[in-house]
């Protein structure tokens, strides 16, 4: 059975390993439970949607900026003033068919969030993205992440001439930015066109066992089980 739609983060669990793909995505199996390793108070998970949840409250102006996120204080009181005036979109979930034509999110063939869309004019734009982990190890996925950001924003928005992607990383205090042309965001269209159609047309779930994809896998002998070839260092 295919899978019908995908995200950065499904697309990239389909090319790290299929089958973990299909028990995760199609099959729906439960990672096991996580406890927390000495001197954690917090999973990761749990600690970054709080977080996220935070960041969007804030700009809001429900709440008060919360520790985690004061490395980007000046950053956040902007949104939070940009928001009082109608320039600032936050939490959005946006689908695409096929044909990269908006969608509704359940039926969409692919799905992207973003935290918050800043429009500074009818041709200008910046998409903002906040990361509670880090950077280093991070950097070609997350530099992904933000073609992938400014094809969907060009595409929702035809008279925007320049797309600035930015990735607030609030643990490290850093700022990536990435600036895009109209017609540089469109011409990422074709590459994951291609990722996109691979994933939802697969019907072929084979392992990918290594040290590399198998390293965090909650599904091999070490975790549920499921996958019986999976390898450890």
């Amino acid at each position: 059975m295919a899978i019908n739609s995908w995200s950065h983060s499904r697309l990239g669990d389909f090319e790290k390993c299929k089958f973990l793909c299909w028990l995760k995505h199609d099959q729906k199996i439960p990672e096991p439970e996580r406890t927390l390793r000495p001197g954690q108070t917090e999973h990761a998970n749990d600690r970054g949607s709080r977080i996220h949840d935070s960041a969007e409250r804030y700009v809001r102006g429900e709440v008060n900026l919360i520790p985690e996120l004061k490395s980007f204080a000046p950053e956040f009181s902007r949104l939070r003033e940009l928001f009082k005036f109608g320039s600032v979109s936050l939490e959005g979930e946006w689908g695409m068919d096929r044909n990269w034509e908006p969608a509704p999110w359940k039926t969409a063939w692919h799905r992207s969030k973003l935290d918050a869309l800043v429009h500074l004019s009818p041709e200008e734009a910046v998409v903002i993205d906040y990361k509670s982990g880090k950077r280093y190890g991070n950097e070609i996925k997350h530099g992904e992440q933000t073609q992938l950001y400014a094809l969907n924003t060009a595409l929702r928005y035809p008279l925007l001439e320049k797309i600035t992607t930015e990735l607030w990383y609030t643990d490290v205090d850093e700022l990536y930015r990435v600036v895009y042309t109209r017609d540089q965001a469109l011409r990422f269209r074709a590459s994951w066109d291609k990722r996109g159609n691979a994933m939802t047309t697969c019907e072929d779930w084979p392992a990918n066992p290594n040290v590399f994809s198998c390293k965090w896998c909650p599904y091999g002998p070490w975790g549920t089980d499921h996958c019986k070839v999976g390898v450890q260092r």
